[in-house]
């Protein structure tokens, strides 16, 4: 039986994974107890813990609970973010801060933790749920762009230094999801209706995901549109620059 962490695991995303892991041993990381009690109470093969990501200390202390209780840790998720889609000078100090930490700080260090041990027992998954706004950035997601971007950037890095040792890194990069995400991120719904073509089912993405587990997949970009979007972006930034200053500015 596989041991899998997910954090984020009250969003929509998480709750479709599970969903589709009946047979694993499932470690899910959340906020709020009364939503996890609520979600995952009745699921066999389940442990959801209340957890501040942010807090490096406590997760420190998770792992080594962790790793005395399971003995291993097959394969981490990173799934915990949020977003806000804004002018770059109405976004706050705090702001950027609290961003950081959830977006990008959390993911860096649980996947530090976690992959020390991977290395140690030379086998292991990190898939780190990023966003295709780590690819392509456009206005009004400065913020949630830079933690994504950063995050990329970490994964590209980690997973060059792990694959000596058998332990395979996926960044997975979504187009924007139909979940609670845009109720923080988009609150009046104007850019939900505008980009709602572009818009992936949770089951999907999650079905996507869960059949990378254990394999050697360096990323995973969806939809195929905003996939394709990107390799324009990166060989011609210049035009895709004035394409999405001018035409694809949903926000």
């Amino acid at each position: 039986m596989r041991t899998i962490l997910i954090t984020g695991a009250s969003g929509g995303l998480a709750q479709e994974m599970v969903k589709l892991l009946p047979n694993d041993q499932l470690i899910l990381l959340g906020r709020n107890k009364e939503k996890l009690a609520q979600l995952y109470g009745n699921h066999p093969n389940v442990e959801w813990i209340e957890i501040d990501i942010t807090d490096d200390s406590a997760l420190e202390a998770l792992v080594a609970d962790l790793y005395l209780r399971y003995g291993k840790i097959d394969v981490l998720i990173n799934n915990a973010g949020y977003g806000i889609f804004e002018e770059f000078d109405k976004i706050s100090a705090q702001d950027i801060h609290q961003m950081f930490e959830v977006n990008t700080f959390a993911l860096m260090n649980l996947s530090r933790r976690l992959g020390a041990r991977m290395k140690e027992r030379g086998k292991g998954h990190i898939i780190n749920i990023v966003s295709m706004a780590g690819l392509i950035a456009t206005s009004k997601s400065s913020l949630y762009s830079a933690t994504k971007f950063a995050a990329i950037g970490y994964s590209n890095a980690l997973r060059l230094e792990l694959t000596p040792d058998s332990v395979y890194v996926t960044t997975v990069n979504p187009g924007p999801i139909r979940t609670a995400f845009f109720d923080q991120a988009d609150p009046d719904g104007s850019y939900l209706k505008s980009v709602d073509r572009f818009l992936l089912e949770p089951d999907t993405v999650a079905k996507k995901i869960v059949k990378t587990i254990g394999k050697n997949k360096r990323e995973l970009n969806l939809p195929l549109s905003l996939n394709l979007a990107h390799k324009f972006y990166s060989l011609f930034p210049k035009l895709a620059d004035k394409l999405a200053r001018e035409i694809f500015n949903y926000k």
